[in-house]
């Protein structure tokens, strides 16, 4: 596991980012001689995109009749 100072994390941040998504090492940041952050690779990568589209189909019922007029108007229908 390499680890390597703040200041030079600062100026050099894309290319480990870069390192670490390709080879899957962490990189440990210091500051101070002392451990304060831990650069490390995503498990599984991004989530696959959920399509929208349908997403609720099955997931209601019709328990009477939608198409035949009201019994009893409401007062919105007069």
């Amino acid at each position: 596991m390499a680890t390597i100072p703040v200041g030079e994390f600062e100026s050099k941040c894309l290319e480990f980012v870069d390192k670490v998504a390709a080879d899957g090492e962490p990189v440990v940041i210091t500051k101070g001689g002392l451990a304060v952050a831990k650069l490390v690779p995503m498990e599984s990568g991004l989530k696959p995109r959920v399509e929208l589209f349908g997403a609720m189909r099955g997931s209601g019922k019709i328990l009477g009749d939608i198409i035949s007029p009201l019994e009893n108007e409401w007062d919105a229908c007069k």
